[in-house]
């Protein structure tokens, strides 16, 4: 068919050419085959070609087959007691009993207290009913325990655990760690039940093999291929993440289920998606099991985390600023402020440092440092590996038991008067006492951005109003006429500043 359109590219009509054309080229076609076309046909594939996809199928089919009976459904059933109390009783204590005009109707379920007294409202002496939900985990412990998320299991009320082959336990624990979203559950369990191998996260590599397993939509046992498509990942969901991502698909009810390799071992834990649908777009993320293996440990031992802390502020070491600290980019972790009475400040650590190496492990990227600083063990010695100046060093580091409030985020001040530089399209001044204070920067000296320029030098860099400048080019600054005299005696053009805000310190490159 052939299709005619007008100017404006609407399709008029269709004119049937195709048995006129076909006519005239069988007329033309002579009624033997020609020996040259017959050998024009395409070559079989060579069987090696097969057997690849073959091997690897049968691979995901045996990854399946041994690690589902270990992955189970979790349901967390509120519990609404409390509720159904409240609801029988009035605001004055007396009893309301109120019949559901829809009992024994199908429409039972979607109104299950019958319809409010004021359309569209809740009655006065209702209360919001606590929702459920449905995710998943994996065994183990064949005695009875799941790890899983600490978002599958929050919020209180029952939780029910069922297996593969249909049986059904109610917890009689749950263990949480909100900072990493990772949650244990107990129950008793018996030993006809399959327990999941744990496997080495560090090992795996971007490109790498993964299958996840789970029960998404409350159906039983799927699973899904992908690969590693990244590591130590921050999206901003937990206080504590080094995600693996990958493109297997993890679908809503995925949550809490083993992320496995090629071997059957889990390498994380289905936790997240990244999705404005709500469905799998290709982007999922788990937490790996050497931190999620940490965790519940912890949990079981001490029914929490117990965490080691170092007492600084980090950034990662990009390009601009590696030029600067005399490193190669990404090889390692800048120290960007050093707290007083910390075990950074008595380890001799200070503002500037590029940390490489903690207790003998490289490290590339903040989430990393701060993950292996929490993990040592309190009681035991380790070397932090750095570069102050140029010159590798080597430090002592004893474990502390972090601080409660230890992080806290600081107010913001009120911001003064300055004077403008324009060769930065800054307007700086003097950090006074006041102002430090609301900062919680007490004993801080430096000078505060007051304004910022746009599209100025300033701007370019991230440089914003409210920000403390405590160094230029690796030197201390505590007035206006300081951080003036530093700025004109640069001769590169490229200038190092050192800022700190209530989120903490990091070194800024502006480019004059």
């Amino acid at each position: 068919m052939r299709r005619l359109y007008s100017k404006t590219g609407v399709a008029l009509f269709t004119v049937p050419l195709t048995l006129a054309v076909a006519g005239l080229l069988m007329a033309a076609t002579p009624s033997t085959p020609d020996k040259a076309s017959v050998n024009n046909v395409a070559p079989a594939l060579a069987p090696e070609t097969g057997d690849i996809a073959n091997a690897l199928s049968n691979a995901f089919r045996k990854v399946a087959t041994h690690v589902l009976p270990s992955v189970v459904a979790i349901e967390n059933r509120p519990d609404t007691t409390w509720q159904q109390a409240k609801e029988s009783t009035s605001p004055d204590g007396q009893n309301l009993e109120r019949s559901n005009p829809f009992k024994g109707t199908p429409f039972e379920q979607l109104f299950p207290d019958g319809l409010p007294t004021n359309p569209g409202q809740e009655t006065p002496h209702q209360a919001p009913r606590p929702q459920g939900g449905i995710g998943s985990g994996v065994i183990i412990d064949s005695a009875g325990v799941v790890l899983t998320n600490n978002h599958v299991v929050s919020g209180g009320g029952k939780v029910i655990i069922r297996t593969q082959d249909g049986r059904e336990f109610v917890a009689t624990e749950v263990l949480t760690d909100p900072q990493t979203d990772i949650a244990i559950v107990k129950f008793k369990g018996d030993s006809s039940l399959i327990s999941a191998r744990i496997g080495n996260s560090d090992e795996m590599a971007v490109g790498d093999w993964v299958v996840a397993l789970g029960q998404p939509f409350g159906l039983e046992s799927t699973v899904t291929a992908g690969i590693v498509s990244a590591k130590n990942r921050g999206i901003g969901i937990t206080d504590r993440e080094s995600f693996i991502q990958t493109d297997a698909a993890i679908n809503p009810g995925n949550s809490g289920g083993p992320l496995v390799n090629l071997r059957g071992e889990v390498i994380g834990i289905n936790t997240a998606i990244s999705s404005r649908g709500g469905g799998s777009n290709g982007v999922g993320f788990a937490v790996p099991s050497n931190l999620a293996h940490w965790v519940s440990d912890q949990l079981l031992a001490n029914g929490h985390v117990n965490r080691s802390y170092l007492g600084v502020s980090i950034q990662p070491v990009n390009y601009e600023l590696s030029t600067q600290l005399g490193v190669a980019p990404k090889s390692g972790v800048a120290v960007t402020n050093v707290f007083p009475d910390t075990p950074a400040a008595k380890s001799g650590l200070k503002t500037g440092d590029v940390i490489v190496k903690f207790g003998g492990m490289s490290v590339t990227a903040p989430q990393e440092l701060q993950l292996a600083v929490e993990r040592s063990a309190m009681g035991k010695s380790l070397t932090i590996d750095i570069v102050r100046d140029g010159k590798s060093m080597e430090l002592a580091y004893q474990p502390e038991a972090a601080p409660s409030n230890f992080g806290a985020s600081t107010k913001s001040a009120a911001k003064p008067e300055g004077v403008k530089l324009k060769s930065l399209g800054l307007e700086i001044s003097a950090l006074s006492v006041d102002v430090a204070k609301q900062l919680g920067m007490e004993g801080q000296t430096g000078i505060i951005i007051t304004s910022v320029q746009e599209e100025s030098a300033g701007a370019k860099a991230g440089l914003e109003p409210g920000m403390v400048i405590v160094q230029v080019n690796r030197q201390d600054v505590s007035s206006v006429s300081d951080f003036e005299k530093f700025v004109d005696s640069d001769s590169d053009g490229s200038i190092l500043l050192l800022v700190r805000t209530a989120q903490g310190s990091r070194f800024v490159v502006v480019n004059k």
